[in-house]
């Protein structure tokens, strides 16, 4: 595969080890590998929408993730085993996903925030934590967008452009991103909306 170098800026890089976890192995270009892992997320998102799913359930939630990418990496719906640029510490991803979890749902129980903004924390709570290798970002969009559904309300467009592309859209996000860090969720909000 081609150099980390054409990796959209803020992507998690992979350890030297993680690429060993790629199942196709005609893959030599990063486009290819987004590729397979585009059409790999269309089939679980359908997958995830034609079905009730809880969405607040960590089994659901590393299922997610191996739906998304599981016919790419190996280790799809795994967490990660080592550190990464951003994240909890490897071995507080368990702690930190029953955490984001619990908070959503007394969040629901006692109608703390709008339905938007509960998915949105939700998103954010999940990025944080980071727990697996990569595909993070997508994968805890695609959770956000359910709960909102589950909400009833509509699904989020997150600028209506690819975010795995560098470029104005995806820094707006990260953007969002470093704001939401210190609670304030406004922009965050606005964004998953445009």
């Amino acid at each position: 595969m081609t150099s980390p170098d054409d990796e959209p800026t803020h992507a998690t890089p992979l350890t030297a080890e993680e690429p060993e976890g790629l199942i196709p192995s005609h893959v030599t270009l990063r486009r290819e590998l987004n590729e397979l892992e585009q059409q790999n997320i269309i089939d679980a998102d359908t997958w995830a929408f034609n079905r009730r799913h809880n969405p607040l359930s960590e089994r659901f939630l590393r299922g997610l993730h191996r739906r998304m990418f599981g016919k790419v990496w190996r280790w799809a719906g795994h967490c990660r085993t080592s550190n990464k640029n951003i994240g909890v510490d490897r071995q507080q991803i368990p702690i930190g996903l029953h955490e984001a979890v619990s908070n959503v749902l007394y969040w629901i129980e006692h109608n703390t925030f709008p339905a938007d903004e509960v998915a949105v924390r939700f998103h954010h709570a999940l990025v944080f934590v980071h727990p697996f290798p990569n595909g993070n970002g997508r994968w805890s969009r695609l959770a956000a967008d359910i709960l909102t559904a589950r909400l009833g309300r509509r699904r989020f467009t997150w600028g209506r452009s690819s975010l795995r592309t560098v470029g104005e859209t995806r820094r707006v996000y990260i953007e969002a991103l470093k704001t939401a860090d210190n609670h304030d969720f406004t922009a965050l909000i606005a964004f998953a909306r445009s």
